[in-house]
């Protein structure tokens, strides 16, 4: 074993994206496209009319989610507005649920528009929810750029989409 080996942090998970064959296709459509009754394996908890919730297979934090717009798009002025301000409404809901479903004390919210800005997918625009906690960032995330998610994506799901609406 080298010395590079002995202080090696390993997220074996992650080589799955990277590694893996890249769709063809939008994978946001194909989400958006395929049947209801495929939503609990594609992690969309939520169909609004012009977006849907899914949940981040690759996650910076437990419970990270994108709120999505259904219309393929680059850019956010190309989004008709009713489709912006429902994706407002459905970031506000769902910052709601993880707050009662996950005890989350804070959230980050975010859009990534272009690849110089952090987007990995950057022909279709999407919003970001990242739950927070109190100390949650840890040596692994700032020396490593490793995430440990205390959860199975599967089994948060059922969490999230049984978690009670906002008021």
């Amino acid at each position: 074993m080298t010395n590079d080996e002995l202080y090696a942090l390993w997220a074996p998970w992650r080589c799955g994206y990277i590694l893996g064959p890249k769709p063809a296709a939008c994978v946001f459509c194909e989400k958006a496209q395929a049947p209801a009754a495929h939503d609990r394996e594609n992690l969309v908890l939520e169909r609004a009319v012009h977006n849907f919730v899914l949940m981040n297979t690759y996650p910076y934090n437990a419970g990270h989610l994108l709120v999505t717009p259904y219309q393929h798009s680059a850019t956010l002025e190309a989004l008709a507005p009713a489709a912006l301000h429902e994706m407002m409404d459905l970031l506000v809901r769902w910052k709601q649920r993880l707050e009662r479903g996950m005890r989350a004390q804070g959230v980050n919210i975010g859009i990534n528009l272009g690849a110089v800005a952090g987007a990995g997918i950057t022909e279709h625009v999407h919003a970001h929810i990242v739950p927070r906690w109190q100390g949650d960032t840890n040596f692994m995330s700032t020396t490593a750029d490793t995430r440990v998610i205390s959860q199975a994506l599967h089994e948060l799901y059922e969490t999230l989409i049984m978690t009670q609406e906002p008021q």
